[in-house]
């Protein structure tokens, strides 16, 4: 790894802000009690996400070439990077690819992409969550196409919050939620949009700290406040496999200040296609649909995992449907 790459690699890992305890102290908001704090007529501070259309072009492939050996893939351990990461990372290794994979934050991603350090990332959300990325970065990136096509932002709590449906709802309950907000990397466009959309449009700034740290950090306060029963808010996504290990509810959100459904893309470094024209034509025809997805995430990304890429050729060998839509006749000879 080359000295600016170790540099942003350094830059992504570096810690967060540690998280307080998100205890609902004497607080109840299981369904037995109302609210604890009328509130004030709101006046929004913000107006909702301007979403346009995610028709980015996809990268012109030549239709024939040998490509280089060595792939070097970043990672941002968000569920459905992990699961697709490992994914290629076993097709890839299995086709006699020399694989990397280096994990990092958002932003030094795309910076290092750009750069020509990092060779594809598979987890960009258009044409919000990382339209400010996209806008810095995009002229020195290729768009190798989408592969899923129902990404959403969210502001979600525990189904026993009975009294708590809306965002609007956090307004009452701030005192038993302790004011906080429990995010994900400061980073990211799911932070962003909380803080820039959600909170001045559902006039939640007075009210709450939104708590910008980790997504392990964030799951493992989800994960305390649920074994005891106590209220959390977090800020969340689908998909997610935080929605098959407890019961949520997204809140519902009328003004739309989350934003609405996403593409996820694959990204490649400029020149990607022409140094993997093959590597290249098979991303453009990725596609995982929500059963799939669901599937490979608990085989890559759940908790108990322990080695997320043999949970991946595990998927694959019980899937080869899917490497013959997506790999077509170069599927032929795969065996996981």
């Amino acid at each position: 790894m080359n000295a600016r790459l170790a540099a942003l690699t350094a830059l992504g890992l570096s810690g967060g802000l540690l998280l307080t305890a998100c205890g609902g102290g004497d607080q109840d908001l299981t369904g037995e009690e109302g609210g604890d704090q009328a509130a004030d007529e709101c006046v929004p501070g913000a107006e909702a996400p301007v979403v346009e259309s995610a028709d980015i072009p996809v990268v012109d492939i030549p239709e024939s070439g040998e490509d280089a050996e060595e792939i070097n893939i970043a990672l941002i351990p968000w569920e459905e990077g992990i699961a697709a990461t490992n994914l290629w990372q076993a097709i890839l290794e299995e086709k006699g690819y020399d694989v990397t994979i280096t994990e990092l934050d958002v932003a030094p991603m795309y910076q290092g992409t750009a750069q020509g350090d990092i060779d594809l990332f598979l987890d960009t959300w258009l044409p919000q969550t990382h339209s400010d990325y996209w806008a810095d970065y995009g002229s020195d990136l290729e768009n190798l196409g989408a592969w899923y096509d129902n990404a959403v932002l969210t502001l979600t709590v525990p189904a026993y919050m009975e009294d708590v449906n809306t965002i609007a709802d956090l307004r009452e309950n701030a005192d038993a939620l302790g004011g906080e907000i429990v995010g994900i990397e400061s980073g990211s466009g799911l932070v962003r949009t909380t803080k820039e959309h959600a909170m001045p449009g559902y006039c939640l700034e007075d009210d709450f700290e939104l708590l910008e740290s980790s997504t392990g950090a964030m799951l493992a306060e989800l994960d305390s406040a649920y074994q005891a029963e106590e209220p959390i808010v977090v800020t969340l996504w689908r998909p997610h496999l935080a929605y098959a290990q407890y019961d949520l509810k997204d809140l519902e959100d009328p003004e739309g200040m989350m934003g609405g459904a996403e593409t996820i893309h694959s990204i490649g470094r400029t020149g990607f296609a022409e140094d993997y024209p093959n590597a290249a034509s098979w991303l453009s025809g990725f596609e995982l649909n929500d059963e799939e997805l669901g599937e490979l995430e608990a085989l890559t990304a759940a908790e108990d995992v322990e080695d997320p890429l043999e949970g991946a050729r595990t998927w694959l060998a019980d899937n080869p449907e899917f490497l013959e839509r997506t790999l077509g006749e170069d599927a032929e000879g795969l065996e996981f």
